[in-house]
């Protein structure tokens, strides 16, 4: 199982929503390098930076914080966050990123999603699944789709989509557990997808209870944080 360690940014400072909800908003660092730092210390080679002002405002904001966690820690990022259309994933690439995570754009910008898996293939590009009440949620997560959940995996497979972030929204951020039936589910029905779980992981438990049923990776950013979960257990789940 891949554990990424994950950095919301908000500000350029590191934060945590509650349900992706921006009134709720904990600040637990001002410099993003110095905790991206201590992943790489502890032998992680790639994290999860979500631009927290972009998600909202549909112009990616954080890049530059972004890019000095690149250049001072050697880590390779994966992003998302205000990617709305196919010009912005190219940049990004360009910037030095590894693998670009699009959610609002895939739901709203369908052709440029396409254009984006097209282009730079299923590897670098992820679908970022905010699910909310059984629904996909975009636009930092204030808004839903209508189209059911597996008619819409199923068309993105057809296009070359390989790997799926799954967030649990009611969970975000709620250390309430990760949602182990929903990643179980979805496995099931789209065998051939990459699944990373994300939202309510609480401590080593959940790590044990992914690890299980094989998902193939795990988000992990408050739990962190808040000391519920260490380094040294995260490292172990990891690989």
């Amino acid at each position: 199982m891949n554990v990424i360690p994950a950095i919301d940014l908000l500000d350029g400072k590191v934060v945590r929503l509650q349900k992706g909800d921006y009134a709720k908003v904990t600040v637990y660092d001002d410099d993003p390098v110095a905790v991206a730092r201590r992943f790489a210390e502890a032998g992680f080679g790639h994290i999860h930076v979500v631009d927290l002002d972009g998600a909202k405002s549909g112009r990616f904001e954080n890049l530059p914080h972004i890019q000095r966690i690149i250049d001072q820690t050697g880590l390779t990022v994966q992003t998302g966050g205000g990617v709305r259309v196919f010009r912005q994933v190219e940049e990004l690439f360009r910037a030095g990123l590894s693998k670009i995570v699009c959610s609002s754009m895939a739901v709203k910008n369908e052709p440029d999603w396409l254009k984006a898996l097209q282009t730079f293939g299923g590897e670098q590009c992820i679908l970022g699944m905010d699910l909310k009440d059984g629904k996909m949620a975009y636009a930092g997560w204030l808004e839903t789709m209508d189209e059911p959940v597996d008619a819409y995996l199923g068309r993105m497979l057809s296009e070359g989509l390989q790997e799926v972030l799954c967030t649990d929204i009611s969970r975000d951020g709620m250390l309430s557990g990760s949602n182990i039936e929903l990643y179980q589910s979805l496995m099931e029905n789209f065998p051939s997808l990459r699944f990373i779980a994300s939202g309510g992981v609480a401590g080593e438990e959940d790590l044990r209870r992914l690890c299980e049923i094989d998902v193939y990776g795990v988000v992990v950013g408050r739990a962190y944080l808040e000391g519920h979960i260490s380094l040294i257990s995260m490292k172990n789940y990891h690989g």
